[in-house]
């Protein structure tokens, strides 16, 4: 008796016992569940034709989504929901066997639906009205059959429902593959399909899809702008260079140091009268560089909201989508008439600059034959000259005008103009020759290096 109270003291005072893991056993009940679960399962597989009517009809009466592909491809969506129900439910019989069809099954129908727009939230409620009728159907089967038996199934609901939210889970990872590859595939193709357009290289036929595909009207208005020069930070690389007035559709596109917008300005009708003194049964002419819009593009000049140093070449207006690559290159040709610190040019607006640039070599040629006997003066006294001659033809001949931005009397403005006659040989109250030294200082600015 002494050694048993010495054991139990020192059992008290001693470190606590440690119980031991428990097995991973599962209950009798378990076993059992299991085995109506097995039992059930078999007799719902031979009934499968019946459970996929019931789940096809469901569908067509619940989603909409699903409405017009069963009305265009029905057989081909029985099949399909056939077959899901088929893996899915011989995956609970045996799992190693049929889960990873069962997976490929799930995955290619996330993936079709989402080529087909259908509406992830709509493929998931389908999925989740299937997991909800086999279960409906194992418990009914077992209820009819067997009714001992139906409270055994409690023990594996759980495991039911977790198998359903698998497979949701992976019908909604493959559907978000899809379609991020089916947005890069479209952003690719409308990139693809905008510079084609800018490039002048679409091909009339296939202009009505890449009018459907930008969502552009074939016969519409349009212009273009061409951009330069716009520094932004790092985390502002992928919005567009420059603000629009408020409400200003444009397709943005970029190509190298330059970015183009395309602006679309409205549509035209799709038959136009015909003019007085025309056929009315001739064929309509091609669409083309369209008349100035009544101040259509200096109001969307003036909306331009753009960082300090931009340079901004907005094109004339052209009638039709055939014709944007007419507008990209009268855009670029404004944008070579910026001023390299920056600023806005309309095309229209400075028509004789434009053509100065557009044939280099012979603006370069002009300006040496017209300027050229400057280059001998002092740099200085040579500069002189070309600042007062700039600021009288900006003053449209106005020597008091032009002698107020040069603080200087208009004496002297009239003798530096004097000057510039006898060194030149040329008259600038003749017409003639007043263009010609317009255009020579033109190409002298916009040409310099």
């Amino acid at each position: 008796m002494p050694q048993v109270v010495r054991t139990r003291i020192r059992a008290l005072h001693g470190p606590p016992p440690v119980a031991p893991l428990p097995l991973r056993v599962r209950s009798l009940a378990d076993r059992e569940a299991v085995a109506v679960l097995h039992r059930a399962a078999r007799v719902l597989l031979e009934s499968l034709p019946e459970l996929t009517d019931r789940l096809v009809e469901a569908l067509r009466e619940q989603e909409p989504a699903y409405r017009a592909a069963m009305e265009t491809e029905p057989t081909e969506i029985w099949q399909e929901v056939h077959q899901s129900l088929r893996h899915n439910v011989a995956s609970l019989i045996q799992p190693r066997e049929f889960q990873e069809a069962a997976h490929r099954t799930s995955r290619w129908i996330g993936e079709s639906r989402a080529e087909q727009g259908v509406p992830l939230d709509a493929v998931m409620h389908a999925f989740r009205m299937g997991g909800a009728m086999v279960w409906q159907d194992l418990v009914d089967g077992t209820a009819r059959r067997h009714p001992e038996d139906t409270r055994l199934l409690v023990h594996v609901a759980a495991d039911v429902w977790n198998f359903v939210d698998e497979h949701c889970g992976v019908v909604a990872e493959a559907y978000r593959q899809a379609e991020r590859r089916l947005s890069w595939r479209r952003e690719n193709q409308q990139r693809l399909m905008t510079a084609a357009l800018l490039d002048g290289t679409a091909r009339i036929a296939d202009l009505p899809d890449a009018a459907a595909m930008l969502g552009l009207p074939v016969q519409g208005r349009y212009a273009v702008l061409a951009v330069a020069g716009a520094r932004r930070a790092p985390h502002d690389a992928g919005r567009p260079p420059l603000a629009l007035a408020e409400g200003t559709p444009a397709l943005w596109h970029s190509a190298g140091d330059v970015e183009f917008a395309v602006l679309p300005l409205g549509t035209l009708p799709a038959s136009a009268e015909a003019e007085p003194g025309c056929d009315a049964g001739a064929p309509a002419p091609l669409p083309g560089p369209a008349a100035p819009s009544d101040g259509e593009l200096t109001l969307l000049a003036h909306g331009l909201t753009a960082p300090v140093g931009t340079r901004v070449g907005v094109s004339s207006v052209v009638d039709g989508l055939a014709f944007v690559g007419d507008a990209r290159r009268l855009a670029e040709t404004a944008l070579k008439t910026c001023p390299a610190s920056g600023g806005t040019v309309l095309l229209d607006e400075h028509l004789p600059a434009a053509l100065v640039v557009s044939s280099p070599g012979l603006g370069t040629a002009l300006a040496d034959r017209v300027l050229g006997p400057l280059d001998r003066l002092d740099p200085a006294d040579r500069d002189v000259l070309i600042e007062t001659l700039t600021a009288w033809l900006d003053s449209d001949g106005s020597a008091q005008r032009a002698g107020a931005k040069l603080y200087c009397h208009r004496n002297t403005v009239l003798n530096r103009l004097r000057r510039f006659e006898q060194l030149t040989g040329r008259c600038l109250t003749r017409p003639s020759d007043a263009v010609e030294v317009s255009l020579a200082l033109a190409a002298r600015r916009l040409l310099a290096g």
